[in-house]
Parts: structure tokens; C-alpha cells; sequence
């Protein structure tokens, strides 16, 4: 069974959406479900510090054995850290997905955006869990 953090926000493409210490800066990264059906992550591709997406832009590209998948970016905003340690160690999204293998973290052009995302238990529900 995945874990499925309650105070999170999800999208159906398996991104989550975790709080900072920045009211106005959120952490995005793939979800533990995501990183299990993946298998084993070998690399990572991200976007700059200071690229700007809109809601469900691809950001990046996620590469394991099994497959490449594109990443989303839940909500608008632009880039103010790159999670540089997956460069050398992108196993860590298989590790610790929603601590040490966040991606990016993005100051958030539009809260009410969150409200738009999946609650723990819609996503559980959505993955069928």
C-alpha cells in the first residue's frame, strides 16, 4: 500500500503539492504510488531556477528501467530551487519521495490553485486505494 500523506495536496498524474516554511512556496515532487510503479529511477531531467509554468505544464521528465514519464507542474508559478542532489542520486525519489526526493519548489503564482488538486483521500481513491 502506498503512502499518502494527509497534508498534501495531489494531481490525477501523480504529483504532490507539499507546504514550505514560505507561505508562498510549495515543494512539488512524484508521489510514493508513482515512484513504486516506475521502478527504479535512473535520472531526472529539471527545469532551471526561474523558469515560469502555467498549471499542468511538463517541467521535467522522470527516466526509469521501465519507462520515461513527464512530470506536470500542478499549479502556476516559477522555479526558486532545483533539488540538485537528484543529479547525482536520483534513486532518492524511489527512496524518500516526499522528503529528500522532492524536485522542485515553486513559489505558487495563484493559491486558490491548490484548492483545484486532489485531497489525500481523492487521491487514494484515485489510484484505488
Amino acid at each position: 500500500m502506498s503512502k499518502i500523506p494527509e497534508d498534501l495536496h495531489y494531481t490525477e498524474e501523480h504529483e504532490y503539492v507539499k507546504q514550505t516554511d514560505d507561505p508562498g512556496v510549495v515543494q512539488i515532487g512524484i508521489t510514493d504510488y508513482a515512484q513504486s510503479e516506475l521502478g527504479d529511477v535512473v535520472y531526472v531531467d529539471l527545469p532551471e531556477v526561474g523558469e515560469k509554468f502555467a498549471r499542468m505544464d511538463v517541467f521535467g521528465t522522470i527516466e526509469a528501467v521501465k519507462a520515461v514519464s513527464e512530470l506536470f507542474c500542478p499549479v502556476a508559478g516559477e522555479v526558486v530551487e532545483v533539488n540538485e542532489a537528484l543529479e547525482g542520486d536520483p534513486s532518492l525519489v524511489n527512496k524518500d519521495p516526499y522528503g529528500e526526493g522532492w524536485m522542485i519548489r515553486l513559489r505558487i503564482r495563484n493559491p486558490a490553485e491548490l484548492d483545484q488538486l486532489l485531497t489525500a483521500a481523492d487521491y487514494a481513491q484515485h489510484i484505488g486505494e
